[in-house]
């Protein structure tokens, strides 16, 4: 599995690390960054509800 952003389609709402903190974080201006570009364990299955959750469709998780 891997984990990403689209930079440019992020507008920094936040849910992604407030969803899975562990996955994600944020830069300086508040857009969400990558930190663990493959999840394992419980982290899956947040990636997946960040992704989901996401209003931008920013995250991409690919198997």
């Amino acid at each position: 599995m891997r984990v990403s952003i689209d930079t440019d389609r992020c507008q920094g709402h936040g849910r992604c690390f407030n969803v899975a903190p562990t996955v994600f974080g944020f830069d300086d201006l508040g857009n969400g960054v990558v930190l663990v570009a493959e999840p394992s364990g419980e982290d899956v299955a947040l990636a997946r509800l960040a992704e989901a959750n996401c209003p931008e469709r920013a995250i991409t998780v690919v198997e």
